[in-house]
């Protein structure tokens, strides 16, 4: 699933072909990607239609239309927005087909179905309640400390929880808990002052590296242009099950986390807090 980084890429990279452009034409070839508002009222809304501004929203990308309402798209595990010239053939997986009038098409693609577009005045209606950015100043080490003391859970589902961070997905989770060697089944109560230290800035360092490496491309993932990202070129521990760690060489290891495929190093990420 793309997440934060993969999102933040995709914001970046479409706004050249999009801002300022006019919607001429909406093809729906799958109409159940809609939600909240018919389809013929979704077409019909978005038609003449000129894209003010892009935005981002935890794993959410926002369209900030000349209208009142907002178009707001979530790629789910396996969507991608390719940018098309007018009239070339809709890829094999296309979805949506938003037309613009300077000859570009944008292709919403998904071979499982799973990505949603929502047009609506309030962004949260789709969204709905999500915690901090993790790379804005509201996403403070104090706040961070302060948020984890309301929690009493396992620190890996707590920070796939979109509702406390917005953003951070199961790869991010992953390199952050490895950089700051933090095992992911640990209880978040038995965390200490340096450890919480110690993730926050490996939660901002491991999306930065993620931006500015264009995304991972580990599955589905691909960059308006049709490239592939190359975070996942870096990572250390995320989908490397079976391979040597960068640090102690040992094999990784891999678990299911309350459902979620999880990657660290035993011996770098020790279950029970050193002393």
């Amino acid at each position: 699933m793309p997440e934060l980084p993969e999102v933040e890429t995709i914001k970046n990279e479409l706004l050249p072909y999009v801002e300022g452009k006019t919607i001429t034409d909406v093809k729906l070839i799958w109409e159940g990607i809609v939600r909240g508002i018919t389809p013929d009222k979704f077409r019909r809304h978005l038609i003449g239609q000129k894209i003010v501004s892009l935005g981002r929203r935890g794993k959410y990308l926002i369209f900030n239309l000349s209208g009142r309402e907002k178009l707001v798209g979530h790629l789910k595990l396996s969507g991608a927005l390719l940018i098309k010239k007018t009239g070339y053939e809709p890829e094999r997986f296309a979805r949506a087909i938003i037309c613009f009038d300077n000859g570009t098409d944008l292709q919403l693609c998904d071979p499982r179905k799973f990505a949603r577009l929502w047009l609506t005045t309030d962004p949260t209606l789709a969204t709905g309640k999500l915690g901090p950015e993790p790379l804005t100043a509201e996403f403070s080490l104090k706040w961070f400390r302060d948020h984890l003391k309301h929690h009493s859970t396992l620190i890996k589902p707590l920070l796939l929880d979109q509702k406390f961070i917005a953003g951070v997905g199961n790869m991010y989770a992953d390199e952050a808990l490895f950089e700051a060697k933090i095992h992911p089944a640990r209880p978040t109560d038995s965390l200490v002052s340096e450890e919480i230290n110690k993730l926050y800035y490996a939660i901002i360092k491991v999306l930065k590296k993620g931006i500015s490496e264009k995304g991972a491309s580990v599955q589905n993932y691909l960059r308006p242009g049709g490239e592939k990202g190359t975070a996942h070129q870096g990572f250390k521990v995320a989908h490397r099950r079976g391979e040597k760690c960068v640090t102690c060489a040992r094999t990784l290891a891999y678990i299911k986390l309350r459902g979620r495929g999880t990657y660290f190093c035993h011996y770098c990420q020790p279950e029970k807090p050193q002393k």
